[in-house]
């Protein structure tokens, strides 16, 4: 099932053909996978698509000598890594398909598949898992306030009545030192309650700007 479509004869041209028309399919799938709840170019989503096939190439170039193509492959992967730094799932499609056309390249188009298939599948299964993001009532507040008031417990009052828990996580002076911008993290107790809580901050904060919405997701890159 996962022997090689290559023999001791070599590739035959009828060869090059299957596997290079395996090796783009499989890239597509591998572009189609990488989409899922993810927004990227359509240069980024491209390259995944032809990568495979452009691995598959080399290796057949060199008669099949893994550590060669490698290196070769190697040296065209520093391009993107160079020139645009990739988060960590830009990177982890990278190598599959470079992967994928290491497998294809020497024949094993069976094992590429399923190499394919599994690994998209448990992309997909923990991005769509609640892990590691942030949950439905956690919120970010962004509060201004004038710099004569005494931020340090003005609000303690507010956010027992309508958090589970808030933590101040940042303070930073805005319009020429005039105003403080506080910055919070905390858990609403009951999201309906969210526009009554900002309205009894504004009672304390002069009306001035308020933003509440749900905290960012960092970018992991490499």
């Amino acid at each position: 099932m996962l022997d090689t479509v290559i023999y001791d004869t070599g590739a035959t041209a009828e060869v090059f053909v299957m596997c290079l028309g395996v090796s783009i399919v499989l890239g597509g799938v591998i572009a189609a996978f990488h989409s899922f709840r993810n927004r990227s170019s359509k240069n980024f989503l491209m390259t995944l698509v032809l990568l495979p096939a452009i691995v598959q190439s080399v290796i057949m170039l060199v008669n099949g000598n893994v550590g060669t193509g490698v290196a070769v492959m190697g040296a065209f992967s520093l391009v993107r890594f160079r020139s645009l730094p990739g988060n960590s799932r830009e990177i982890a499609s990278i190598f599959l398909a470079m992967a994928v056309g290491l497998a294809t390249g020497m024949g094993y188009l069976m094992m590429a598949a399923v190499m394919t298939f599994v690994v998209g599948a448990v992309s997909i299964a923990i991005v769509s898992a609640p892990i590691g993001q942030a949950k439905e009532l956690e919120r970010e507040l962004k509060v201004t306030i004038p710099e004569n008031l005494d931020y340090s417990d003005i609000f303690d009052d507010v956010f027992e009545t309508y958090s589970n828990g808030a933590q101040l996580i940042r303070v930073k002076t805005v319009n020429m030192g005039s105003l403080y911008e506080l910055v919070y993290h905390l858990t609403l107790k009951d999201r309906k309650n969210e526009k009554q809580m900002i309205d009894d901050i504004r009672t304390r904060n002069g009306n001035l700007e308020i933003s509440c919405g749900r905290i960012s997701e960092k970018v992991e890159s490499l």
